[in-house]
């Protein structure tokens, strides 16, 4: 097990099991998930492989069983998605749903209150975990989110476009951001991955999410709440803030807070903060010697910009040119 943390708090955790013993995969897939009961359909066993890595409350898990598995798990009180790369898992059921996957297939195993089972058949497949309050935040940030926790109504995606993004959102976070240990302790980097991963959700899977701001939201998105949310914007951008944390010091509700900042600036609460801590990042760039090591992934992973390509766009939008040259300048000076 390898852990990363700030102060006292484990921001990245990293976990590896192998065994072809079918007891003892029980006993360790339990801890890691809920109670489970596994059963193995090929006569001569096999073995099972399982990894998992975490930023803060997201696990992000791989597993690889070279035998046909049953399972039947006990509700898990968390979004549990699966993306199969290779193999299949058959009969999976819960609540009146069943269904086979394979290869490709993005999916949400079951509504986080329901129990559910199947088999997989000699197959490698992610599993990503994280608490369901993630959606209801996100949502929150979303103009026009209904109030009340948010539920995924559908186990499959919209469209197959929506599952390739998910897809993509996923390979990064375990190819790219998770390995890292740098990048992946970075606090500001751990809440962007967080919520850019609940945001993909929501928009690849039928939700309960949305509705219209009503007249006391209009009432109260005066300019006296906007310059109180910039300001606490302004000094906490290097914290990891959550929509909710600014409407709750601004004293209104969210969707005040973004009726506010779309009618007076044109823009929402979090995309402020993202302008904010772009800027932040320029500053830094254009201070920081490359000499020194300093580094372009380094400064945007701190000020939590968790996809280098996308921040280089963001960047070049702004400032005309890569966030390399504003590093390399003072190298050059």
């Amino acid at each position: 097990m390898v852990r990363v943390r700030k102060g006292c708090e484990v921001v990245m955790d990293a976990m590896l099991f192998e065994s072809s013993d079918l007891d003892r995969a029980e006993d360790f897939f339990s801890r890691a998930y809920t109670r489970l009961r596994i059963g193995s359909r090929t006569p001569a066993g096999g073995f099972a492989r399982f990894a998992r890595n975490t930023l803060g409350s997201l696990a992000v898990d791989a597993l690889d069983v070279d035998f046909d598995m049953s399972y039947s798990l006990d509700p898990l009180g968390r979004i549990c998605l699966g993306v199969v790369h290779e193999g299949a898992v058959r009969d999976h059921r819960f609540g009146d749903v069943e269904d086979d996957f394979g290869p490709g297939d993005v999916v949400s195993f079951a509504p986080p209150d329901l129990p559910y089972s199947g088999v997989v058949h000699r197959a490698r497949y992610n599993v990503v975990t994280f608490d369901p309050a993630l959606l209801t935040q996100v949502a929150a940030a979303t103009p026009c989110a209904r109030p009340g926790p948010v539920r995924l109504t559908g186990h499959r995606p919209h469209a197959p476009g929506r599952a390739h993004a998910l897809h993509a959102a996923i390979d990064y976070l375990r190819d790219h951001v998770l390995p890292d240990p740098a990048i992946a302790g970075q606090p500001l980097v751990v809440s962007t991955a967080q919520q850019h991963l609940a945001a993909v959700v929501l928009a690849t899977f039928p939700n309960t999410a949305l509705t219209e701001p009503g007249g006391t939201d209009r009432a109260d998105a005066h300019s006296l709440t906007l310059r109180r949310a910039v300001a606490f914007i302004d000094d906490h951008a290097d914290r990891p803030i959550t929509l909710a944390d600014i409407a709750e010091a601004t004293h209104v509700s969210i969707r005040t807070l973004q009726y506010a900042f779309r009618r007076q600036l044109n823009t929402t609460p979090l995309g402020y903060l993202r302008h904010v801590r772009l800027t932040h990042a320029h500053r830094e760039l254009l201070r920081a010697d490359p000499r020194g090591g300093s580094t372009v992934t380094d400064i945007a992973a701190r000020w939590g910009f968790v996809y280098p390509g996308r921040f280089s766009a963001l960047y070049r939008t702004a400032y005309g040119r890569r966030p390399r040259e504003s590093l390399l300048s003072r190298g050059a000076a």
